[in-house]
């Protein structure tokens, strides 16, 4: 399959990792790298274990005809690496479950699966900056809502890194997940913590 570059809509440059980019999602060319990512036994979270391809298909052509829902495919130094979804929280997830504010936004991602060999150090933190930095790209962004599955220990960790806070537990029909908002100014700050750590 070849790369679209003329599709790229945002572009950033890890200072360790290099070049992220991110292009919306095509239903037909890309379901079946999706279907091999959102089926593999490490998304589990993504609670799309059992779907066939035409399962996939079809979310995905959804998604595209939703006027609240977009996704996209991020690319790391030019190759297939992460999905990433945006949606607007009052009306897709968590409709009547928060207070939802003017400027909130919410967001899944999804690492690709790789073998032990490919993996980078740091790189599902680097794939998390760039989408919280696609995000907040648009100014009338001012806060990413997430609502992660209160059993992933790790992405709590990650959210927590990048500035997110948790609200409250929420009950959700498929899962219970922690309610977590991050404001602009918290992920500047978290920003501007890791770059001293450095």
């Amino acid at each position: 399959m070849s790369e679209r570059t003329t599709d790229i809509v945002y572009v950033r440059t890890d200072e360790r990792l290099g070049r992220f980019e991110v292009r919306p999602v095509d239903p037909f060319t890309d379901a079946e790298l999706l279907h091999g990512w959102v089926t593999h036994p490490k998304a589990a979270y993504w609670l799309m274990q059992g779907a066939s391809l035409p399962d996939v298909e079809r979310e995905y052509m959804a998604i595209a005809a939703a006027g609240n829902h977009d996704a996209f495919i991020g690319l790391h130094e030019g190759g297939p690496a992460f999905l990433t979804e945006r949606y607007n929280p009052a009306e897709v997830e968590l409709k009547g479950l928060y207070d939802a504010e003017p400027g909130d936004i919410g967001m899944h991602f999804l690492v690709a699966p790789v073998d032990g060999a490919r993996q980078l150090h740091g790189f599902t933190r680097a794939v998390l900056t760039t989408v919280m930095e696609l995000l907040f790209d648009d100014p009338s962004v001012r806060r990413v809502v997430v609502e992660p599955d209160v059993r992933n220990t790790a992405v709590h960790a990650l959210n927590e890194a990048v500035g997110f806070r948790i609200v409250e537990k929420l009950a959700k029909p498929e899962k219970d997940a922690y309610l977590s908002i991050c404001t602009r100014e918290l992920f500047r700050a978290a920003q501007g913590a890791s770059h001293e750590r450095h």
